[in-house]
């Protein structure tokens, strides 16, 4: 793939098209790819990871219906369901999160938005805890005003994916737009947040699909872009439209965004486990720059000593 290394060497990120050529190059073709990628990704990161990890600290009966999540209320799933955290048991779960190796702690709650009551123990919860790791939240769609006021209580980042492309969005929900998702994330820039914002694959979408999101993020110039692989979850459509995508695929996809948004961190997150098995260390090959680590909202992931071991094989630092 000469035309791929000399892009790398004229260190112009992919063009639409050239990001389509790489998702469709054969697996034969994926060594040069990871080199590709890890090239650009030792140039601005070096071998340096971002580790974060979450909170979920509002669980299930959300009124919106997002094909891929156990916690929407109108899919028939055994998810947990729990109103917002009492402070306390919050503040005890970032204090335990700050004795691992990561930058950011995420408070992630389900349903459209937090209300004022929810934001207003936030922003005091917030502001009341201050210590080494820096605090994230995903709160559903907020404006600006709102972000704000997270922002002076002592919020550093906002996550918010966009999930997909814009055209093939009114495929996994029908109860908000992907206008809405943008709303909200042109809102925390405007604010002078941080902002992590990726997508999940495997929804049944195409390669051009994959790259239309990649296109979008690098418009917004997001902080932060994390990567996640379906784990069907039983009684919601994903789980019949699913199309898991296989370790080269999906290396394949880590290459792309690491390619088109250079600068980004990559946050390779959901699913790695399930689906790259013992490959799963060639993230890095690929491009990313970082992992969830601790578990994802209602799957279980790696143990934390097991990811922490994966990253010393591969040679990455924290």
């Amino acid at each position: 793939m000469q035309w791929l290394s000399d892009r790398v060497a004229c260190s112009d990120p992919l063009a639409e098209a050239e990001a389509l050529a790489l998702l469709e190059a054969t697996d034969e073709q994926l060594p040069a790819i990871l080199a590709a990628a890890t090239a650009v990704r030792r140039k601005h990161f070096g071998d340096d990871v971002t580790l974060c990890s979450i909170l979920n600290a509002k669980s299930g009966l959300c009124g919106e219906d997002c094909i891929f999540c156990a916690q929407s209320g109108r899919h028939d799933t055994d998810v947990e369901t729990y109103p917002l955290l009492a402070d306390e048991r919050i503040e005890a779960a970032y204090d335990q999160a700050a004795k691992l190796p990561i930058g950011k702690f995420g408070v992630v709650t389900s349903g459209k938005a937090v209300s004022e009551a929810e934001l207003n123990r936030l922003c005091e919860l917030i502001r009341r805890c201050r210590g080494p790791v820096d605090w994230c939240a995903s709160l559903g769609t907020l404006t600006e005003g709102p972000l704000r006021r997270l922002k002076a209580a002592g919020l550093t980042r906002l996550h918010h994916n966009l999930e997909t492309a814009e055209s093939y969005f009114p495929n996994i929900c029908t109860t908000h737009t992907y206008a809405d998702r943008l709303a909200t994330v042109l809102a925390a820039k405007r604010a002078g947040l941080e902002v992590c914002c990726g997508g999940l694959f495997g929804l049944g979408e195409q390669p051009r699909h994959r790259v239309e999101l990649a296109m979008a993020l690098r418009e917004l110039a997001v902080d932060s872009i994390p990567l996640n692989f379906l784990v069907p979850i039983a009684n919601t459509p994903a789980a019949d439209l699913a199309r898991p995508l296989s370790p080269e695929q999906i290396l394949k996809t880590i290459a792309m965004f690491r390619l088109v948004c250079p600068a980004a961190e990559i946050k390779v997150c959901a699913g790695r486990e399930r689906h790259l098995g013992p490959r799963e260390e060639e993230i890095f090959a690929a491009g990313a720059t970082g992992m969830m680590i601790g578990g994802y909202l209602t799957v279980r992931g790696r143990s934390v000593e097991e990811d922490l071991a994966m990253l010393d094989r591969a040679g990455m630092r924290r």
